[in-house]
């Protein structure tokens, strides 16, 4: 038993490899990706495996998801005695100028763990000088303050996907209990048209809805600004400051835009505000179009605040969250699509939902304007008029929509494990025209192919090849196919 310990201590790494080895078998990809490959194994006590996570995020998620599958694995590579025990370490303030450790259960929910073993949370240690006394001024009475939300913007209407599920889900952590959770400041961050605006409203409605008595503000930093100029103008700054430290939820849109130009008094006073309501534990969320260690033109002191909470990325919609994005803003306007034309607007454009709503609104105009039924056909004119950029990419997704229909077959199959001949052809044809218009490595274009490795595309593309100088049916395929992508 001495023995088989010291074996364990020793091999901590490949405990959780092989943990790992199971899970991804249990569940897809992009989850796996998502919650466990940024988890770091740090070591064995006997048979309890110390885990370290990025966020207390991961924690509660894990507990919530994915906990009997934990005991399984565990069990397999520990026995039944295995434990987990969590170390969640996160940049947090406390009291100036404290240096702390704070121990929490790490079996709230019946985990594999023994209730006995606690998981430390490290907080950082903060200077005092950084925390200035907050603003006072007796006898000001708590006023009406408009929101500014935009009612549509809720999350009934927020479609979720792979592109947006931690973020999704920490905004609705929020709503439930504001402040309550160790998201605040909760930052959200991604390129345009790809829905954090609409996060940020949707936390604010369902909030107000959770908790009427509750003031909650949405402001754009380029509106923040003129109004801090407009109270310096007219020497009403402290009321300014006051007036943003009475709201319970704060939501700041756009927080680069702070940081460009001769802004530095502008983000003082953000800065006041900023700690006043952290300290009176009031909900914070900003967004922003780059993660915080990409921002510039902010104090380091403001800067570092941003990064206390939670930052949570919006990445590009796949395939299948871009078609049920697009069904969602038909369904709220009352309109219907063909499945053709909705299929084929959200396999060729993959930039951005906005511009998979322009698409949506020229199709609708022209329409309407020139009698026409909507139909592929007039989709193929409006996003080769109206959205060019896009209309040059081709995708993955767009490729394996015009070869399934070429040879009636569907997606499903093309990227299933079978290997029917009348599957196998039309699959390596995706992969080799992947290589060609996606420009992606190997590797990448098997992700998209039940997850085949690179040797597999590699093998395809060249078959695809040779065959296309040698036989006259195959070259008939390939310049059939690749006339219908370029329509």
């Amino acid at each position: 038993m001495v023995a088989e310990v010291a074996k364990i201590t020793k091999d901590y790494q490949q405990v959780w490899a092989n943990c790992l080895n199971i899970i991804r078998d249990n569940i897809d990809e992009k989850n796996f990706n998502t919650w466990f490959v940024p988890i770091i194994p740090i070591g064995i006590d006997k048979t309890t495996l110390i885990l370290q996570l990025p966020t207390h995020m991961f924690y509660e998620w894990l507990e919530e998801h994915y906990i009997n599958l934990l005991k399984k694995v565990i069990k397999k590579e520990l026995g039944n005695t295995g434990k987990l025990q969590y170390r969640v370490i996160m940049e947090k303030r406390t009291a100036p100028n404290v240096s702390q450790t704070i121990y929490l259960s790490s079996n709230p929910r019946n985990t594999v763990s023994n209730p006995s073993i606690n998981v430390p949370i490290e907080l950082y240690k903060t200077d005092n000088a950084e925390f200035p006394a907050p603003f006072v001024v007796p006898g000001i009475k708590k006023h009406k303050i408009p929101s500014n939300l935009v009612e549509t913007y809720n999350f009934d209407n927020y479609v979720e996907g792979n592109c947006n599920r931690l973020a999704r889900t920490a905004g609705w952590a929020i709503a439930q209990d504001p402040c309550g959770t160790s998201f605040n400041p909760f930052f959200i961050y991604s390129e345009v048209g790809l829905g954090k605006t609409h996060l940020a409203h949707a936390i604010g409605l369902q909030t107000k809805a959770n908790f009427p008595n509750k003031t909650v503000l949405y402001i754009n930093a380029d509106t923040f600004y003129q109004q801090f100029i407009e109270a310096t103008k007219t020497n009403n700054r402290n009321d300014f400051i006051l007036y943003y430290q009475s709201i319970d939820m704060l939501i700041i849109d756009d927080i680069e835009h702070l940081g460009t130009g001769n802004k530095e008094k502008t983000q003082e006073a953000f800065f006041h505000i900023f700690n006043h309501l952290h300290l009176k534990k009031k909900q914070i969320i900003i967004t922003s179009d780059k993660p915080p260690v990409d921002i510039s033109g902010f104090e380091a002191r403001l800067l570092s605040r941003f990064k206390w909470g939670l930052t949570a990325e919006l990445t590009t919609p796949d395939f299948e969250t871009r078609t049920k994005i697009l069904q969602k803003k038909l369904e709220c306007n009352g309109i219907t699509f063909p499945d053709e034309v909705t299929t084929y607007l959200a396999a060729r454009i993959n930039s951005n939902t906005r511009e998979l709503e322009g698409a949506m609104i020229a199709i609708l105009a022209q329409a309407s304007l020139n009698h026409r039924p909507v139909t592929e056909e007039l989709a193929k004119e409006m996003v080769d008029k109206y959205v060019k950029s896009t209309a040059k990419h081709i995708s993955i997704e767009y490729i394996q929509k015009i070869v399934g229909e070429y040879f009636n077959v569907s997606i499903e199959k093309i990227n299933a494990n079978k290997r029917d001949r009348d599957i196998v052809q039309p699959r390596q044809i995706c992969m080799f025209f992947a290589r060609k218009y996606a420009k992606l490595p190997y590797a990448s274009i098997g992700s998209y192919y039940g997850g085949r490795n690179h040797a597999t595309v590699l093998h395809a593309c060249n078959t695809i090849s040779d065959l296309y100088e040698t036989d006259k049916k195959m070259k008939t395929y390939i310049d059939e196919i690749d006339k219908k992508m370029k329509i």
